[in-house]
C-alpha cells in the first residue's frame, strides 16, 4: 500500500477546523493592522533562496528540495516565504503602492530535515512582511504587537517574547572578528557544524542547539555590546515602543535568526507547552534584502510562525467551529426521497449545511447516522408528512420533536444558526 512520504501527513476532516481557526484568525487580525494577503508560487528559481537566505546556511546547503526541470532550469520548493514576497515586491513594483507595503501569507513550505514533534518536511507557515522606505522601530513594535494580539485571540498562554539586535553591515564585521577571536581557542571542542560555520558564517554559531556547545557560546561576546550608534539607538527605541504598548519582553543577548538577510531587530516567541523545541514564532528586520535581489533600496521586517507547532500550543478548549451539519434529513420512500432533495436544496441556498443518505434505510439506522455525524437537528419525511405538508423536526441534543410547515422550518433553522454563531462570538 502506498502511504504518505516520510515527513508529510494528511490533515483529516476532523482536524481541519483547528487549522481553519488559525488561518481565519490570522486573516481577521492581520487585516486590522492593514496587512493584505499575498500568494506566491510554492517553487522558485533556486538562485532566489541561495542569494537571499545564504549559500552557507543549512537550509540552502542541506535542506532544500531542489530539482532541474525539463527546460534545464534549477528550481527549489520554497523553504521560507520572505524571499518570495520580496521578489514579488520587486517584480510588481510595489514600492509605487505606498511608503510601507504590508503583506501576509499562509501555506506549505518544504525542507528536507529529520522529522520530529511539530517539525515536518512539508510544513505550514503563517507570516507577514512590511516592506518600504521606512525603518522606524515603531513598525517593528507594531508587527510584534500584531503577533501578540494574534496569539492572544487564540488563547495561547504560557509564552515569552525575546528580542535582540543583530546589528548591521557597519557594526557586525567588527563583532564577528571579536567572536572568532573568542572562540578560536575552543574551536576543536565545538560541534562539526559550528566548526564549519566558524569559517563561513560565524554569527550562526550563536544559533547552535547542541547542548555541549552552550557553555562556550554563553561565554562568547554579545553582539549588543558591539552595536554601532545607529543600531543601538534603534534597539533602545524598539524597547521603548514595546514598553509603551504594554508588551512584556526579555532581552536575549545571543538571539540570532538562522538566515543571512537579517539586520537589527530579531525576535522570537516561545511556548512553555512545547518542550525543548519551543519556538512558535520568530522574525526580524532585513534592510537591504531588496537590493540584494536586484530591487530598489528598501527596508523590511517580517515574521513567520509554524502552524504545526502552534497547534500543539493551542488550548484544547479553543473556540473551534466544527463541520457538524445543521440538519440531517431522514426520508422513507421514493416520494419522500424526492421531497428531501427539494427541501435540502432550498435550505442549502439559505446557507445551511444539510446532508442525507442516498440509500434508503430503516429509520433507526438513519437516526443513528445523524447522531454519528453530530447533526444539530434531524428532519423526518415519510408518507404522513407528505400528506400533511408538514415535517417532523427532532432536536438531536434533547430528543424533543415539533411539527413544522416548510416556512416555519426555514425560520426555525435560520434562528438556530444565528444563535449558535452569536454564542461562538
Amino acid at each position: 500500500m502506498i502511504q504518505t512520504v516520510r515527513g508529510t501527513f494528511d490533515i483529516l476532516p476532523d482536524e481541519v477546523p483547528r487549522w481553519r481557526l488559525l488561518e481565519e484568525t490570522a486573516r481577521t487580525v492581520f487585516r486590522c493592522y492593514g496587512y493584505r494577503e499575498i500568494r506566491t508560487p510554492i517553487f522558485e528559481r533556486t538562485a532566489l533562496f541561495a542569494r537571499s537566505v545564504g549559500e552557507e546556511t543549512d537550509i540552502v546547503a542541506k535542506e532544500m528540495y531542489t530539482f532541474t526541470d525539463r527546460g534545464g532550469e534549477c528550481l527549489s520548493l520554497r523553504p521560507e516565504s520572505t524571499a518570495s514576497v520580496v521578489r514579488a515586491y520587486i517584480q510588481h513594483r510595489m514600492w509605487t503602492w505606498g511608503s510601507v507595503v504590508k503583506l501576509f501569507y499562509l501555506g506549505p513550505h518544504f525542507r528536507y530535515e529529520r522529522p520530529q514533534k511539530g517539525r515536518f518536511r512539508q510544513f505550514h507557515q503563517i507570516g507577514a512582511e512590511a516592506i518600504g522606505q521606512n525603518d522606524d522601530p515603531a513598525i517593528d513594535a507594531e508587527l510584534i504587537e500584531m503577533v501578540e494580539e494574534y496569539l492572544d485571540r487564540l488563547g495561547v498562554a504560557e509564552r515569552e517574547l525575546f528580542i535582540n539586535s543583530v546589528g548591521c553591515s557597519r557594526c557586525r564585521p567588527a563583532y564577528v572578528r571579536h567572536l572568532k577571536d573568542a572562540l578560536s581557542g575552543v574551536l576543536s571542542r565545538l560541534c562539526e557544524d559550528c566548526q564549519r560555520r566558524y569559517e563561513t558564517n560565524p554569527l550562526r554559531i550563536l544559533d547552535c542547539k547542541v547542548e555541549d556547545d552552550q557553555p562556550f557560546i554563553e561565554r562568547a561576546p554579545a553582539l549588543l555590546d558591539h552595536l554601532c550608534e545607529a543600531c543601538a539607538a534603534h534597539f533602545e527605541a524598539l524597547r521603548r515602543h514595546l514598553e509603551e504598548r504594554g508588551i512584556a519582553y526579555q532581552v536575549a543577548r545571543r538571539l540570532v535568526r538562522g538566515l543571512d538577510y537579517y539586520t537589527r531587530t530579531a525576535f522570537e516567541i516561545t511556548s512553555a507547552r512545547l518542550g525543548a523545541q519551543n519556538a512558535i514564532a520568530g522574525g526580524g528586520r532585513y534592510d537591504g534584502l531588496s537590493e540584494l535581489l536586484g530591487g530598489p533600496p528598501a527596508k523590511g521586517i517580517g515574521f513567520a510562525l509554524g502552524v504545526e507547532r502552534l497547534l500543539l500550543a493551542l488550548p484544547e478548549d479553543a473556540a473551534v467551529t466544527d463541520d457538524a451539519p445543521d440538519l440531517y434529513i431522514a426520508y422513507l420512500g421514493e416520494a419522500a426521497r424526492q421531497e428531501a432533495f427539494r427541501v435540502a436544496r432550498r435550505l442549502r441556498r439559505a446557507g445551511l449545511v444539510v446532508i442525507y443518505d442516498f440509500q434508503e434505510r430503516k429509520l433507526r439506522r438513519l437516526m443513528a447516522q445523524a447522531d454519528r455525524m453530530k447533526a444539530r437537528y434531524a428532519l423526518l419525511i415519510g408518507e404522513d408528512e407528505l400528506a400533511a405538508g408538514r415535517y417532523t423536526l427532532r432536536d438531536m441534543r434533547t430528543g424533543e420533536q415539533e411539527v413544522l410547515s416548510e416556512e416555519a422550518l426555514v425560520r426555525r433553522l435560520m434562528t438556530s444558526r444565528e444563535l449558535s454563531a452569536s454564542g461562538r462570538r
